[in-house]
């Protein structure tokens, strides 16, 4: 059987990869008037990394096992 926590780091793997690709085309493309209070911070970036770090460690430690 595969676990369930298997899927969800999986999940967080892609989202977290989305939201770290959007937050650093983000820094590499600023907008002109940043309406965000703290955008130098770059949050997007950190939370994905976060997720997508979780994430692949749900995937690897809960990956499938052949028999």
């Amino acid at each position: 059987m595969i676990s369930i926590w298997f899927f969800i780091g999986l999940s967080l793997l892609i989202n977290g990869a989305l939201i770290c690709g959007a937050g650093v085309y983000q820094m590499i493309n600023p907008p002109e008037i940043p309406n965000i209070v703290l955008f130098s911070v770059h949050a997007n970036v950190w939370w994905g990394g976060l997720l997508f770090l979780l994430g692949l460690f749900y995937c690897v430690y809960f990956r499938p096992k052949h028999a």
